[in-house]
């Protein structure tokens, strides 16, 4: 099948559903700028052990380690755009095809493009949390005090250490969000896969249960993933081309004008 009656087909598929939702990992967001954790070279693991810098073990131990590590993709993040991908999502929930989005990315991108409910499975970068007393603060407000002075920051209220409401290794995700994103996942009829490996448990899990449940499973992303062989379609070319097509490809089938 060619890569034009793949996306084709991945928009009909999109088109006849009644309960779509998304998945999404780093793949998405590298068009932004945002480096994704593997890639040779450029991945954020390739020169760190994340046991090491990102893990809540390593943060508790030094959180120093951990914010010089942060700091740079803090600020990466903050600067950083939503891409045509994260767009197409967007037009998707608001056309109605895509009911949900659940993402393991913490930058806050698909918010900025305009989706709405988004499940945040890994959390985010807007917010930090005393580590003691329990209280929410903006990020924003980190960055601007603390963190450019490359001090720890600390709570306002108790002088505890503040932590980014970030799931770090060795924590469990947030048992709400997660709740919601296997609800999401067992009511959908169609899950689109987008820039993830599915690599990392448990949001690498949510296609299997999708595809468990009777979803189809519609894949975009450059490399092979272990669902690939259960998958109704598959699509191996940058995120920020293909969905803007399919979005392109569905307006077509619902015979708007785009």
């Amino acid at each position: 099948m060619s890569a034009e009656s793949k996306i084709r087909r991945a928009a009909e598929i999109l088109s006849a559903s009644s309960h779509a939702i998304a998945l999404t990992g780093a793949g998405i967001s590298t068009p932004s700028g945002i480096p994704d954790f593997r890639t040779p070279q450029s991945g954020l693991w390739e020169h760190q052990d994340p046991m090491q810098v990102a893990s809540i073990q390593a943060f508790r131990r030094d959180p120093r380690v951990f914010y010089q590590w942060i700091r740079p993709l803090a600020e990466t993040v903050a600067r950083a755009l939503p891409n045509p991908a994260h767009v197409a999502l967007a037009e998707l929930e608001r056309l109605g095809l895509v009911k949900a989005v659940c993402t393991q990315n913490i930058d806050g991108l698909h918010q900025k493009a305009g989706s709405v409910h988004v499940l945040e499975l890994h959390g985010s970068m807007r917010q930090a949390k005393c580590t003691r007393c329990g209280l929410c603060v903006s990020t924003a407000e980190l960055w601007a005090s603390a963190m450019e002075r490359g001090e720890i920051p600390h709570c306002r209220q108790c002088q505890a250490v503040v932590k980014p409401d970030l799931v770090l290794y060795g924590e469990d995700l947030s048992q709400e969000v997660f709740w919601a994103a296997m609800a999401e996942t067992k009511s959908c009829d169609v899950m689109l896969v987008v820039g993830s490996s599915l690599e990392v448990s448990p949001a690498a899990d949510l296609p299997g249960m999708a595809r468990r449940h009777g979803a189809q499973i519609v894949i975009v992303n450059r490399e092979p993933t272990g669902m690939d062989s259960a998958a109704a379609i598959v699509i191996r070319e940058d995120v920020a081309i293909a969905l803007p097509k399919i979005v392109i490809s569905v307006k077509q089938f619902k015979g708007m004008a785009y």
